[in-house]
């Protein structure tokens, strides 16, 4: 079966990715760096066409060894079609609401938070056209919660009338 094929492809890449992130934290460890804490992970969804989504998240990428102490939050988007909004929701402990800062351009949301040693930084690519300029965003114990209107895609031209 398809499904079962595929989720076999992502665990076998999954695991040789933390197999391989195994050296790269022996290395940090040797640096005595206070740089840390570093981090690594995966969250898997299963997509609206039935496919599973399988996303990274850290401040760790296997191959890569960090350059910054900036983390990158764990970020899920959730598409309510029947509110018709598009939900972002952040992971941001140790923040307060006045430390972060949210830019939407071009169909990309930038998001940043700084106080003392936590630093967060993602950009979050859109995938539905949203009204930009109806972003709501609150902040409460760690949650970033970023609220957009989804825009209905409106066929545009002209009719031509048949004679």
């Amino acid at each position: 079966m398809f499904f079962d094929s595929e989720l076999d492809r992502i665990f076998k890449r999954m695991s040789n990715s933390f197999f391989d992130i195994d050296g790269i934290f022996e290395e940090l460890k040797g640096r005595n760096s206070d740089s840390g804490p570093y981090y690594y992970g995966y969250t898997m969804t299963v997509g609206p066409d039935g496919r599973p989504v399988v996303k990274e998240y850290g401040n760790v990428k296997p191959g890569l060894v960090p350059n910054s102490d900036t983390r990158e939050p764990i970020v899920d988007t959730i598409v309510d079609e029947k509110q018709k909004v598009v939900k972002l929701i952040a992971e941001m402990p140790g923040v307060e609401k006045t430390d972060v800062k949210i830019v939407v351009d071009n169909k990309v949301v930038d998001i940043s938070a700084e106080r003392g040693e936590k630093k967060y930084h993602a950009k979050v690519p859109l995938k539905h056209k949203v009204d930009e300029n109806s972003a709501k965003a609150s902040y409460k114990n760690g949650i970033l919660q970023l609220i957009f209107k989804l825009v209905e895609d409106k066929p545009t031209g002209r009719t031509v009338e048949v004679e």
